[in-house]
C-alpha cells in the first residue's frame, strides 16, 4: 500500500516536471520568434524567409541586407533578449529574497541610481572618455553605490527583509530627487538627452555591449542556479530556511551582489526599462511554481520574450521611427500587472 502511494506521488511529480519543461520550451520558442521579428522590423522591413536564411547561414544576402541584419538589427535583437532575461532574473531573486511581490531592481532604487549616474556624465562631462563609454560607466558606478547601501543593511544581524524594502524605497526617492536636481540645473538640450536615456533604448547596442552583458549575466545566473535549493527553501519562510541550515545573511548578501552586478550591467547600456523585473517573475510563478530550478529559467525566458516583443512594438507603433522601448514596456506592463493583481486577488 505504501509503495503504491509512493509510486503515485513519483508519477505525479514527474507529470508536473514534464509540464514545466513544456512551459520552458514554449517560452524559449517565443523568444526565438521575438528574435526573428525584431530582426525583420525596422525602417526597411525584411522578409522572414531572408532573415531565417541569414540567421542559419543558408544562402547569401546582398551587402545592404547583410549590413542591416548583422551590424544593426541583430545586436539590438540579442540585447533585448539578454536585458529582458537579466531584469527578469533580478526581479525574481529580489522577490524571493525579500518575500515581497513588488520587489524588483526598479522599485529598490537601482534603476534610479543608474539614471542619476548617467545624468551626471551627460550634464557635467565624461572626463575625456567617449560618451558611449562614459555614460554606461557612470550608470554602473552609481548603481553599485546604491547596491552597496543595500549590502550594508543586509549584512546587519537581525535585519528583517521587510526593512530592506524600506531602504530600497528610500534610495529610490533619494536618487530620483538628485536626478530631478540635475535636470533642473542643466540646459534644455542636456535635459532632453537625459530624458531620452531615461526612456530606455536599445538602439545603441553593439556587439561589444552584447558580449559584456552576455558574459556578466551568464556568470551571475550560473552562480544563482547553484543556490536554487537554498532560494527555494527561503520561500518557506526565514525561520524554516534557517532550520534547514540556510545561512540567511550570507545568502542575502551573495544574491544581492549577483543581482546588482547583473542588472547594473544591463541597465547601464540600455537605460531605465521598467516593469520587466516586476511582471516576468509573476508570469513564471503562475506557470511553473516556486521551484527555483524551473522558476529562474522561466523568469529569464519570460523577461526576454517580453522585452523582445516590446522592441518589435517600438518599431511598428510609428512607422519609420523608433519609439523608446521603456515606454512600450510600461504601457504593456501596467495593464498586465493589474490583471495579475485582479486574478490573484
Amino acid at each position: 500500500m505504501t509503495q503504491s502511494v509512493s509510486e503515485q506521488i513519483i508519477r505525479q511529480q514527474r507529470r508536473i516536471e514534464s509540464k514545466r519543461r513544456v512551459v520552458l520550451l514554449a517560452l524559449a520558442t517565443a523568444c526565438l520568434l521575438g528574435l526573428v521579428l525584431d530582426v525583420m522590423t525596422g525602417p526597411s522591413v525584411l522578409p522572414m524567409a531572408d532573415v531565417v536564411k541569414s540567421l542559419l547561414q543558408i544562402g547569401s544576402l546582398d551587402d545592404t541586407s547583410h549590413t542591416i541584419v548583422y551590424d544593426l538589427r541583430l545586436p539590438i535583437a540579442f540585447m533585448a533578449l539578454l536585458v529582458g532575461a537579466s531584469l527578469g532574473a533580478g526581479g525574481a531573486e529580489m522577490q524571493t529574497l525579500l518575500n515581497n511581490p513588488m520587489a524588483s531592481p526598479y522599485t529598490l532604487g537601482l534603476a534610479a541610481a543608474a539614471g542619476f549616474g548617467a545624468s551626471l556624465v551627460i550634464a557635467f562631462g565624461s572626463f575625456g572618455l567617449p560618451l558611449q563609454y562614459a555614460v554606461p560607466i557612470g550608470a554602473f558606478s552609481m548603481t553599485m553605490l546604491a547596491s552597496a547601501v543595500l549590502f550594508l543593511f543586509a549584512s546587519l544581524q537581525q535585519f528583517a527583509a521587510s526593512t530592506l524594502i524600506l531602504v530600497g524605497i528610500a534610495l529610490l526617492f533619494i536618487f530620483q530627487s538628485l536626478l530631478s536636481l540635475v535636470q533642473f540645473t542643466a540646459s534644455s538640450e542636456v535635459s532632453q538627452q537625459i530624458l531620452f536615456w531615461l526612456f530606455g533604448s536599445l538602439t545603441k547596442s553593439t556587439w561589444t555591449n552584447v558580449t559584456v552583458v552576455a558574459v556578466v549575466s551568464s556568470i551571475c545566473i550560473l552562480l544563482l542556479m547553484r543556490d536554487s535549493w537554498k532560494l527555494t527553501a527561503l520561500r518557506l519562510g526565514e525561520e524554516r530556511a534557517s532550520a534547514l541550515g540556510v545561512n540567511l545573511t550570507h545568502l542575502r548578501i551573495k544574491t544581492l551582489i549577483l543581482v546588482a552586478m547583473m542588472t547594473a550591467t544591463a541597465i547601464s547600456f540600455v537605460g531605465v526599462i521598467g516593469f520587466i523585473g516586476l511582471v516576468a517573475p509573476h508570469v513564471a510563478r503562475l506557470l511553473v511554481g516556486e521551484d527555483q530550478r524551473y522558476f529562474l529559467p522561466a523568469t529569464m525566458l519570460a523577461g526576454a520574450a517580453f522585452l523582445s516583443f516590446s522592441s518589435v512594438l517600438s518599431k511598428v507603433i510609428i512607422p519609420g521611427a523608433l519609439f523608446p522601448v521603456g515606454i512600450v514596456t510600461s504601457f504593456v506592463g501596467v495593464p498586465f500587472l493589474f490583471w495579475i493583481i485582479w486574478s490573484k486577488r
